[in-house]
C-alpha cells in the first residue's frame, strides 16, 4: 500500500504540473487573445463612433429620432463630428437643466459654438454667459417688441400685401398658371417684416442694405458650417478668409453703425431737452434698454441686431414654407381659415396682435409635425454637470432636448403621425364652425403657438424665446395674405420638399406653389 501511495505520487507530480503548465499556457493564450481583440476592437470602436458621428450630418433628425425610440425616457448620447449631445426628454431632468447656472450650462455659449460670430459678424465679441453686461436685448424682445405688435401689424400687412402683388405679377404665366418658388418668396416676405420691426422703414426699403441683409443668413449658415468641422488650429485662418470673401456681414455692419451712432447722438440731445425724432424699432429699443451705468456702444447695439437678424429670418421662414405645404396637402382648412381672416377675429388681432385661433392652431400643428429642428434646449457646459440619475456631460458637451421626437411620441400627443389642423383649438370655438367634420384628438388640450409648457419649440423655462410673441404675429400676417389673395397647390406633389443638414430640417429651395389670385384680397 505504501508502495502504490509513493507510485501514485510519483505520477501526480509530473501530471500535476503538466496540468499546470497547460492551463497556464492557455490563460496565457486566452489572455493573448483578449489583448489582440481589444487591440482590434479598440481603434474599431472609435471608428465606428466616428462614422456615426459624421453621418449625423445627413440623417441627424433620424439619428435623434432612433436613439429616443431606443431609450424610452431615458437620456442618450448622440455624437456629432464637434460635438456631443446628451438628450433628455423627462420632465425632471428638463427642469434640472433649466434650473442650473448660466455659470455652468449656457445657451449663449451653445449659440457661439454653432454660428461662430467671430467671423460670421464681423468679429462680435459673444460671451458665453447672458447677462455679464445686462440682457437690453431680452429686455427688447419681451416687452417694447411685444407691446409694439398692434403697432406693427398694420404696416407689415399692408407692405407684404404689395410685394406680395408685386412679385405675383413679376412671375411668367404657364397654361394660365403663375407658379413661385415659395423659399424665395416667403424669405423676402419675412426680411422686410422683420427690418420694418429691427431697423425702420428707411433701411427697409434700401435694396442694397436688404440684400446684404438676406445674404447674411446664408453666408452665416455656410461659414459657421465650415468652421465648425475643421480642426480647431484651423478655425483662425479659414474664419477670416471665409469672413473677407463674403462681405454681407461687412455690409449689414457698416450700414448699421453710423445709424445707430446718429440714434446715441439724438438720445444725448434728447436727454439736453431737445426736440428729437421718434423711432419705434429695435436699434431704438436696444438702445433705450442697456445699462444706465454702462451704456453699450453703437458696436455692441448693432452686433446684438445682427444675431436677432439672422435667428429671426432663418425660423420664420422655414416656419411659413411648412405651413403653405400644409396648406396645399390639406385644402380643406382653407374655407374655415379664410372666413376667420375675413371676420371679427382680424379686427381682434389687427387690435392686439393675438387671436386667430384656428390659424394659430394650424401653425402650431404644421410645426408640431414638421419643426425646423430637431432638438432644443440647447445647454453646453461651462463646468462638469450632472443629472439626478448620474448622467453627466463634460466641458464643451451639450445637453438638449429632441423637439421633433417627442412631439411624435404617442405619450405626448394622440394619433402623433397624423395633421390635424385644428388640434390645439378649444372644442367650443371648432362647435361654432360652419364647416364641421373637423375631428379632433380627444386628448387634445386647447394651447396657443407662443404656449411652452407642453411644447419644446420656443426653447424652455426661463431661456424660452422672448421674442415668440412677435414671431407668432408675423407667421399669421404672412400665412393670412397666402390664404386671402390666393388659391394654393403645390406643382409637384411628389417632388421632395425638405432635406436634412445635422438637426435641421429645411424647405427645399425648388418646391414651387401654383398660385391663382382668389379676387378676395384688398
Amino acid at each position: 500500500m505504501v508502495l502504490l501511495h509513493s507510485m501514485d505520487a510519483l505520477v501526480a507530480i509530473p501530471l500535476g504540473s503538466f496540468i499546470l503548465a497547460l492551463s497556464a499556457f492557455l490563460l496565457a493564450r486566452e489572455e493573448l487573445k483578449s489583448c489582440i481583440l481589444a487591440s482590434i476592437s479598440f481603434p474599431i470602436s472609435i471608428a465606428s463612433r466616428r462614422v456615426k458621428a459624421w453621418l449625423f450630418l445627413l440623417d441627424g433628425p433620424n439619428i435623434i429620432q432612433a436613439g429616443y425610440d431606443k431609450a424610452k425616457g431615458s437620456p442618450y448620447e448622440v455624437l456629432a463630428p464637434d460635438a456631443r449631445y446628451v438628450f433628455v426628454s423627462s420632465a425632471e431632468h428638463i427642469k434640472e437643466i433649466d434650473a442650473a447656472s448660466d455659470n455652468v450650462l449656457s445657451l449663449q455659449a451653445a449659440a457661439k459654438q454653432m454660428l461662430q460670430p467671430k467671423y460670421t459678424m464681423n468679429n462680435f465679441n459673444w460671451f458665453d454667459k447672458r447677462g455679464v453686461d445686462g440682457t437690453p436685448l431680452v429686455r427688447t424682445l419681451r416687452s417694447l417688441l411685444t407691446n409694439n405688435v398692434p403697432n406693427l401689424v398694420p404696416d407689415i400687412r399692408a407692405a407684404v400685401s404689395k410685394m406680395f402683388d408685386t412679385f405675383h405679377d413679376s412671375l411668367p404665366a404657364t397654361n394660365g398658371a403663375k407658379v413661385a418658388p415659395l423659399y424665395p418668396m416667403v424669405k423676402e416676405a419675412v426680411a422686410y417684416s422683420n427690418a420694418l420691426a429691427f431697423f425702420g422703414v428707411e433701411l427697409a426699403q434700401d435694396k442694397q442694405f436688404m440684400k446684404a441683409a438676406i445674404d447674411f443668413i446664408e453666408n452665416t449658415l455656410l461659414i459657421a458650417e465650415i468652421l465648425r468641422l475643421l480642426p480647431n488650429s484651423l478655425v483662425p485662418i479659414a474664419g477670416k478668409l471665409l469672413a473677407r470673401h463674403f462681405r454681407s456681414h461687412d455690409v449689414l455692419h457698416s450700414t448699421l453703425i453710423p445709424v445707430t451712432e446718429e440714434r446715441l447722438r439724438e438720445r444725448a440731445l434728447k436727454r439736453l431737452g431737445r426736440k428729437t425724432p421718434t423711432h419705434k424699432d429695435c436699434i431704438q429699443w436696444v438702445m433705450e434698454c442697456s445699462p444706465t451705468q454702462k451704456p453699450w456702444s453703437a458696436e455692441r447695439i448693432v452686433h446684438e441686431l445682427m444675431a436677432l437678424w439672422f435667428g429671426s429670418v432663418h425660423v420664420l421662414t422655414t416656419t411659413i414654407c411648412y405651413a403653405v405645404h400644409d396648406i396645399c396637402l390639406h385644402p380643406e382648412y382653407v374655407e374655415p381659415l379664410r372666413k376667420e381672416l375675413q371676420g371679427l377675429e382680424w379686427e381682434t388681432f389687427e387690435k392686439t396682435g393675438k387671436g386667430l385661433p384656428l390659424l394659430d392652431s394650424f401653425i402650431r400643428e404644421s410645426s408640431r409635425l414638421t419643426p425646423v429642428e430637431s432638438m432644443s434646449t440647447r445647454r453646453q457646459a461651462l463646468q462638469p454637470f450632472q443629472l439626478s440619475d448620474g448622467t453627466r456631460i463634460e466641458v464643451g458637451e451639450c445637453f438638449c432636448t429632441p423637439q421633433r421626437a417627442m412631439a411624435r411620441d404617442p405619450a405626448n400627443f394622440e394619433k402623433p403621425l397624423e395633421f390635424h389642423g385644428f388640434r390645439f383649438v378649444d372644442p367650443r370655438v371648432l362647435a361654432g364652425l360652419e364647416q364641421p367634420g373637423f375631428n379632433i384628438p380627444d386628448s387634445a388640450k386647447p394651447s396657443q403657438l407662443t404656449d411652452t409648457s407642453n411644447s419644446q419649440l420656443w426653447g424652455t423655462g426661463r431661456m424660452a424665446c422672448p421674442g415668440r410673441f412677435y414671431a407668432a404675429a408675423v407667421m399669421k400676417i404672412i400665412l393670412g395674405l397666402y390664404l386671402t389673395k390666393y388659391d394654393m397647390e403645390l406643382a409637384d406633389k411628389k417632388a421632395p420638399r425638405w432635406f436634412m443638414w445635422r438637426s435641421f430640417i429645411y424647405p427645399s429651395a425648388s418646391t414651387t406653389v401654383i398660385l391663382q389670385p382668389t379676387g378676395a384680397a384688398e
